[in-house]
């Protein structure tokens, strides 16, 4: 298999994990109920603040997504493994790591 397909491969593993991970945690980002009737203060504070930390984990996967996809778009321009500051090569070990790196060492110092 050649890095191109490796990291295509991994880059679509990534992306299918993350979106699977997302509708599997929708319902923790849903709108707390607050009908003081069913729910305790202190509760309804936890359910808010779990919530607030749902929606910060999904923007933060939804920003790995568009990474991944920015990746996989340059693999289909032939564009991977370029830095898109300089143009250098980006280092195989650090695409290795990630292969949604857009930086080379020096640019994303």
């Amino acid at each position: 298999m050649t890095s191109l397909n490796k990291y295509k491969k991994q880059l679509l593993d990534q992306q299918q994990e993350l979106e699977a991970f997302i509708l599997d945690h929708k319902e923790n980002a849903a709108t707390v109920e607050l009908d003081q009737t069913s729910v305790g203060r202190l509760s309804r504070m936890d359910a808010i603040q779990g919530q607030a930390m749902a929606e910060a984990v999904r923007g933060r996967r939804n920003v790995e997504l568009k990474k991944i996809e920015a990746a996989l778009e340059r693999i289909t321009e032939d564009e991977f493994g370029y830095c898109l500051t300089c143009g250098e090569d980006i280092d195989e070990k650090r695409l290795d790591l990630d292969p949604s790196i857009s930086l080379c060492n020096k640019c994303a110092v």
